[in-house]
């Protein structure tokens, strides 16, 4: 049985996971959460670690027979970054898999890629900082960059390798989970790579508009920062 730690649980990605793994008797899922009271009552069952993703102590304290380290994070995500390498480090623990962002190696050509710089340049540089540490260390991560996200109730993905372009324009969560999955499913796939998660066939100079909305983001018509929720 693969024992799988998840750090940043309440992300929606994450939940989409935890949802595909409930019944799933071949792995043993565990719960790193900053309040307590954010489990569904599907989850009841489920160990539950209350700590913070930026205390090494928690973090290293959660950390003890685990196999799988899954991290979905948002807010101080260099920090949590530095926590979760060191703490993974003096644990022995080698395998993680880490959520960031689209863009952060201004990998997206053409114009979708300028506009998306445009929208969330400061959001990529802060994952791109995070990725940069776990890049750095000698885990066996595997980076995911989803493109920009939907809440359909479908899997349908295909990925891009670190130094490959990007493609479409957006990805459902439930798909980007079920990639999760996969390397949950099987640990020596994609190690110490940055993989690019999209859609097959929605390659375009723009999100749809209701993805985009749906992601808090708009077409601006000015520069300024736009807050984009990517959980």
């Amino acid at each position: 049985m693969t024992k799988l730690l998840i750090i940043g649980d309440t992300s929606l990605i994450a939940t989409q996971a935890e949802n595909m793994l409930l019944d799933d008797s071949d792995v043993e899922m565990t719960l790193f959460l900053r309040h307590p009271e954010k489990p569904d009552d599907k989850f009841k069952n489920l160990k539950v670690i209350v700590g913070d993703a930026t205390n090494y102590d928690d973090v290293y304290a959660a950390l003890d027979g685990q196999d799988i380290v899954y991290a979905s994070l948002a807010g101080d995500v260099q920090e949590e970054a530095k926590t979760i390498v060191k703490a993974m480090d003096d644990a022995g623990k080698k395998r993680l898999i880490w959520t960031s962002s689209l863009g952060i190696y201004n990998e997206i050509p053409g114009e979708f890629g300028r506009w998306n710089q445009q929208v969330l340049g400061g959001y990529c540089h802060r994952y791109r900082l995070a990725a940069d540490v776990v890049e750095k260390s000698d885990l066996d991560y595997t980076i995911i960059r989803p493109t920009w996200l939907t809440n359909l109730d479908e899997v349908d993905y295909e990925t891009a390798h670190r130094n490959d372009p990007f493609r479409g324009t957006e990805v459902s969560r439930k798909s980007v989970a079920a990639y999760v999955i996969s390397l949950v499913k099987d640990p020596d796939k994609d190690v110490r790579d940055s993989v690019g998660v999209d859609k097959p066939g929605t390659e375009g100079d723009r999100p749809r508009k209701s993805v985009m909305l749906a992601n808090g983001g708009y077409e601006p018509n000015v520069k300024e920062d736009i807050k984009v929720r990517f959980k």
